[in-house]
């Protein structure tokens, strides 16, 4: 590959002279220049390669720089016998590859202060490192090492499966994930009824065979974004060229079938509490541009989250699930309004956990809930949800991490990034008809139900369907 020498480079310094002040520059380690603010907000620019990978950046100011690898991939591209890899490789990032052992990629990343993460989902995985800016190319040298050509050791995969097992165990704990995965299970049928973690049933069929050959799929020039906050356009392109622009091109993949059904999902436990999901289909996905920006001031809209807070009152206390059902019900121990958006379609419902004495009427007052913001959405009440979801746009852009993985998601998704004042305007414009326009459409999807815990009075799907008839 053209990048070979990039990608085995990237020495590991020496640690620290002892007793260093702290007043002084450590020994060995490049001093950072000072940043300068620009007189206008940093635009985002693109490039893509013939091979069909794209490199995208906003060369936001400060001295760390994020660096994101997103791949098109995730639990819907999964055959049937491959359930659970999108989770291992989770677990298999920044280990050994074809050109490090895990040794020294651990002690390359902590030669250069960097922090790293990845994360799965059922359409994109993410691979991320943070960095100083002097040391972006031995950053992206690794970064880009344990991306495209991990080594799959298979003691590594089974240490991996190891941890896993304990970690898929502590998760069926967790009803809120159990419900989640279970309301996709029956709301779709098709890619999106994968499991996102691996169920315990598919952790013996996890092999390194079987990740390599999903990797081998999967991972593929057209389907790669780089994407990078704090860094002139200019220079990641110059490292970019010979890192992802050098890849083999490959046939476009045809993307899964995924189709909406709805459906019942219930699993019994003798805890006490009851935990439900009422969700629909929000057609469209991310893709429908202004019924995503609805669906986003509809979660503000109706908020919601727990009875007690560990992190004191105040937070999200005038939504309609706190004013309108928290503040009225003692048995409600949550009651929270999600979405999951995908690409093409989505859920977006009401979560709930009651006091399984009061699982009946916690099942009555989502119902209501769900219908009245159909119904009507007085303007003041949308004024507050809408400044609500603006500010927290904003304010999570000030992250030099959340605009590197705004870009490398969008790009993915639109194939360039939509600038954030058109998503400003989108929600200033919306009106309390464009709210219920979107969720009343949504209603009259089939309607997909998931509870876990004393579900003895959960009422049947077909009666739940008929209030919403």
């Amino acid at each position: 590959m053209r990048g070979a020498g990039l990608l085995r480079g990237a020495a590991a310094r020496g640690p620290a002279r002892e007793g260093t002040p702290l007043t002084d520059p450590l020994p060995g380690v490049p001093e950072v220049p000072p940043s300068q603010w620009p007189d206008k907000p940093p635009e985002t620019e693109l490039t893509t390669y013939s091979n069909g990978a794209k490199a995208a950046s906003e060369n936001t100011p400060g001295p760390t720089v994020t660096l994101g690898m997103f791949v098109d991939t995730g639990s819907v591209y999964e055959f049937p016998d491959e359930t659970g890899l999108s989770h291992l490789l989770e677990y298999m990032a920044f280990k050994t590859t074809k050109h490090r052992t895990h040794f020294r990629v651990v002690r390359e990343v902590e030669a250069i202060g960097g922090n790293v993460l990845a994360s799965a989902s059922r359409e994109q995985m993410v691979y991320n490192l943070d960095v100083v800016k002097p040391c972006v190319l031995q950053g992206l040298g690794v970064l880009t090492d344990t991306v495209l050509f991990p080594a799959f050791t298979n003691w590594e995969v089974a240490a991996a499966i190891e941890k896993m097992t304990a970690d898929v165990k502590a998760a069926k704990e967790n009803p809120q994930s159990v419900l989640l995965d279970g309301i996709h299970e029956v709301a779709y049928k098709g890619a999106l009824a994968r499991p996102l973690l691996c169920p315990e049933s598919a952790l013996p069929g996890l092999s390194a065979d079987k990740l390599r050959a999903f990797h081998a799929r999967n991972f593929t020039a057209p389907r790669i974004v780089l994407a990078a906050a704090g860094i002139s356009h200019a220079n990641l392109k110059q490292m970019a060229d010979e890192l992802i622009g050098g890849l083999p091109s490959a046939p476009a993949t045809p993307v899964p079938v995924s189709t909406y059904v709805g459906g019942d999902f219930r699993q019994f436990s003798a805890s006490g509490m009851t935990h439900i999901m009422l969700g629909f289909e929000f057609a469209g996905g991310w893709k429908d541009i202004k019924g995503s920006v609805a669906v986003t001031a509809l979660q503000f809209l109706m908020g919601g989250g727990g009875s007690f807070s560990a992190g004191g009152p105040g937070k999200g206390m005038h939504s309609r699930l706190y004013t309108r059902v928290l503040n009225k019900h003692a048995w409600m121990h949550n009651c929270t309004a999600f979405n999951s958006l995908y690409n093409d379609t989505g859920i977006v419902g009401v979560f709930a956990s009651a006091e399984s004495t009061h699982a009946e009427e916690a099942v009555d007052v989502l119902t209501r809930e769900m219908l009245a913001v159909a119904k009507d959405v007085p303007a003041g009440e949308l004024e507050r949800a809408k400044k609500a979801a603006i500010s927290s746009v904003l304010m999570n852009l000030e992250s030099r991490a959340v605009v590197a993985e705004d870009i490398g998601r969008q790009v993915l998704t639109y194939g360039h990034r939509k600038p954030v004042a058109e998503f400003v305007h989108e929600l200033r414009s919306l009106t309390p008809k464009d709210i219920t326009t979107v969720v009343g459409k949504m209603l009259k999807s089939p309607i997909s139900v998931a509870s876990i815990g004393d579900i003895t009075d959960i009422p049947r799907i077909d009666a739940l369907s008929s209030r919403f008839r």
